[in-house]
């Protein structure tokens, strides 16, 4: 089940999945993040197993049940 939307801020106008996951608290270090992949992680809806995929404005990405939305600068 995944839960409700949240937007999450970043500086800057991309940050890379792997960052992503550990900003929000779903993974402590790298090793986390490819167990992460490894179990699924969708961005806009659409499977991604690449750590460094690129994430702007708007993305949402599901992963361990949690739904985030990237926010960039003031309108974050």
């Amino acid at each position: 089940m995944v839960r409700s939307m949240r937007d999450i801020a970043i500086r800057g106008d991309m940050i890379r999945l792997g960052q992503l996951l550990k900003l929000v608290g779903l993974a402590g270090g790298g090793g986390d993040v490819k167990a992460l992949l490894a179990d699924g992680v969708k961005v806009n809806g659409e499977a991604e197993d690449r750590r460094g995929r690129q994430l702007r404005q708007g993305d949402v990405v599901v992963a361990a049940g949690e739904q985030i939305r990237v926010r960039t600068g003031s309108g974050a």
